[in-house]
């Protein structure tokens, strides 16, 4: 399945839950871990924007996935244990938009600058 596959058949779903949440529940925090989460995070925050109840504090997109995959790439790239690996993620939550923020990883690691981690993220299985 991919993430076009994804978006078609979980934006209404997220859409119709949002749009319940501002109703009923505006002042809520809604955590968004709907794939693909770089498309739907925005459509929840139009739908809040719509019903005047949109609070960018409230909304998050979680993107735990791609923390666990950096990670995991680094370790093995590196030879250590995952376990012991932490690497922040910024970007989107698709593809090249991943990014690991190397330099804040603990350990410290560095790569060579050719070194292309980054596409290899997001092509991944993509779990419905």
């Amino acid at each position: 399945m991919t993430r076009d596959d994804l978006f078609k058949t979980n934006a209404s779903i997220v859409a119709n839950l949002v749009h319940a949440c501002a109703l009923n529940c505006p002042k809520a925090m809604i955590c968004i871990i709907t794939n693909p989460v770089n498309s739907t995070v925005p459509i929840a925050a139009e739908i809040l924007k719509r019903n005047g109840v949109f609070d960018p504090k409230r909304l998050f997109g979680v993107t735990t996935l791609d923390v666990v995959r950096s990670n995991t790439f680094i370790a093995e790239a590196k030879g250590l244990d995952v376990r012991n690996v932490s690497c922040p993620v910024i970007g989107g939550h698709s593809g090249i938009t991943i990014l690991p923020v190397i330099s804040q990883c603990s350990p410290a690691v560095s790569f060579p600058q050719s070194y292309a981690m980054v596409g290899k993220l997001g092509p991944l299985t993509v779990l419905p």
